[in-house]
C-alpha cells in the first residue's frame, strides 16, 4: 500500500520553458507521478507537452510569474522575490500535514518560502540544490564574503537547512560546504546526480555534419549553453587568441547569458578568424551540434567547488566527447573527468593551461577517449536518479521525523 499524502513540486521553471531546470522538474514530477498525486506549482506560462498531460500526470498550478533578463539585476530580484511569496501563499492553500513538497534553487528565494510553507503546514520539504547561495554570488564577484547581504543569506539558510527534511545535492562537493552551516546535519544530504538527455553512445566527428561544413579546420573547440555569472568567458577568448596562429584549430561557440554577450562583445573587438558563432541550437539540433566539437569546453570562475555543477557535463560525454573543465579539482564534475580520464582541468583565470590542454586534446587518442567518455555518461542513467527520487519520496511520506531518525 502506497503511503497517504500528495506531492506538490514547487518551481519557477517547469515546461513549456526549454531550461535545463525545466526538463529536469518535469522528468522527476512525472516518475513520482507514476506513484502517488502529485501538484505542480509552476511558474512558466503556456501549454504543456502532450505527453505531461492527462491522466497519470502531475496537476499543474499556475503561478503568476514574470520573468526579467538576467542582466537586470535589480528588477530580476523584485521578480523573483514577489514569485517566492505568491508560492507560499499557494503553498498554504494547497500542502495538508503529511504532504511533501519539493523545490529546486531556482530562484534562489523559492526555498526559503517552501520551507517555511511546509513547516507551517506540518509537511515535510525536501530541496534539489543546484546553486549554493550566497556563495555563487560571491564567487561571481557581485557579493563581498563579509557583506551584510551575504551574512543575513547565510543566517537564512542555518534557519531554511534546520527545517528541511533533506537537501538533494548534484555533486559530491556540495557537501562540505552544506556542513558548515549550523542547521544542516549529514543524514539530511542525499547525493542524486543529474543524467545525461542523450543515449550513450559514440558520435563519429564527419565533414558532413551542418555544423562543421563551414569550418576548414580539422579540430573544433565547442562551447555551449547558458554562461550566467559562475562562467569566465574571457578565459575562452584569451585561448582563442592565444591558438589563433594554428589554422588547425577552430573555436565553434553557441549559447546565451551575459557571458556569451561578454564573448559576443570581444569577437566585435577582435574579429579573431578562429572563431564562428551560432545562434541558439534548439533541442531536436542538439546531438547533431554535440558531435560537431572533438572537444568541448566548460569554463567556471574559480571557487565553484561545492557551489555548482554544470549539467550540460552529462551530454558531453553521452555522446562521446572529450571535456576541458575550467574550475579546482575538488569540484564534481573535475573528479570525474580525473577518475574516468575524460580530458583536462584547468587552474581558473589560466587561459595559457586553457590553449596548452587544447593543443594535446588535438593530439589525443580520441577514439579512446571517447569510448571512456560514453561508459562514464552511462553511470548518470535518468531511471538510476528517478528511482532515487522515488525512493527519497517514499521515505518523506513514510517517516513523518526523517531527519531525526536516520
Amino acid at each position: 500500500m502506497q503511503p497517504r499524502g500528495k506531492i506538490v513540486v514547487a518551481s519557477q521553471h517547469y515546461p513549456p520553458d526549454p531550461s535545463t531546470t525545466a526538463a529536469i522538474m518535469a522528468e522527476i514530477a512525472c516518475r513520482i507521478a507514476g506513484d502517488h498525486e502529485v501538484v505542480v506549482l509552476s511558474g512558466s506560462s503556456g501549454a504543456l507537452p502532450a505527453l505531461q498531460t492527462g491522466p497519470g500526470n502531475p496537476r499543474i498550478i499556475a503561478v503568476k510569474n514574470r520573468m526579467a533578463g538576467k542582466a537586470a539585476l535589480v528588477r530580476r530580484g523584485a521578480s523573483e522575490l514577489l514569485f517566492a511569496a505568491r508560492t507560499f501563499l499557494a503553498l498554504t492553500r494547497e500542502l495538508r500535514r503529511g504532504d511533501v513538497v519539493l523545490t529546486v534553487t531556482a530562484p534562489f528565494m523559492l526555498p526559503y518560502a517552501v520551507a517555511a510553507a511546509a513547516r507551517l503546514k506540518g509537511a515535510r520539504s525536501a530541496l534539489i540544490m543546484h546553486d549554493l547561495f550566497p556563495d555563487v554570488l560571491v564567487m561571481a564577484g557581485l557579493l563581498k564574503p563579509g557583506s551584510i547581504v551575504a551574512m543575513m543569506m547565510r543566517a537564512a539558510n542555518s534557519l531554511m537547512f534546520r527545517a528541511l527534511n533533506a537537501v538533494i545535492t548534484i555533486g559530491r562537493d556540495a557537501e562540505r560546504p552544506l556542513l558548515s552551516y549550523s542547521g544542516m546535519t549529514r543524514n539530511k544530504i542525499r547525493f542524486i546526480p543529474n543524467w545525461a538527455t542523450l543515449v550513450a553512445a559514440p558520435r563519429p566527428v564527419t565533414p558532413d555534419n551542418p555544423f562543421r561544413k563551414a569550418l576548414a579546420a580539422d579540430f573544433v573547440v565547442g562551447l555551449s549553453g547558458n554562461l550566467g555569472f559562475t562562467h569566465d568567458p574571457e578565459i575562452v577568448f584569451e585561448a582563442a587568441r592565444l591558438l589563433r596562429a594554428e589554422p588547425g584549430i577552430h573555436f565553434l561557440l553557441s549559447g546565451w547569458g551575459i557571458g556569451f554577450e561578454r564573448l559576443k562583445q570581444l569577437q566585435t573587438e577582435a574579429n579573431l578568424p578562429n572563431v564562428s558563432f551560432v545562434g541558439r541550437v534548439e533541442d531536436a539540433e542538439l546531438e547533431a551540434f554535440l558531435a560537431a566539437a572533438n572537444l568541448w569546453i566548460i569554463p567556471y570562475r574559480k571557487d565553484v567547488a561545492g557551489v555548482s555543477v554544470p549539467s550540460r557535463f552529462y551530454n558531453l560525454l553521452a555522446v562521446g566527447r572529450p571535456v576541458v573543465l575550467v574550475s579546482e579539482p575538488e569540484a564534481e564534475a573535475a573528479l570525474t573527468v580525473v577518475e574516468n580520464a575524460l580530458g583536462w582541468v584547468v587552474t581558473p583565470g589560466r587561459a595559457d593551461q586553457l590553449a596548452e590542454a587544447i593543443r594535446a586534446a588535438s593530439r589525443s587518442d580520441a577514439v579512446a577517449m571517447a569510448e571512456r567518455a560514453v561508459k562514464a555518461a552511462a553511470k548518470f542513467d535518468r531511471v538510476t536518479a528517478m528511482n532515487a527520487y522515488a525512493a527519497l519520496v517514499d521515505e518523506l511520506l513514510r517517516n513523518p521525523e526523517l531527519a531525526e531518525q536516520r
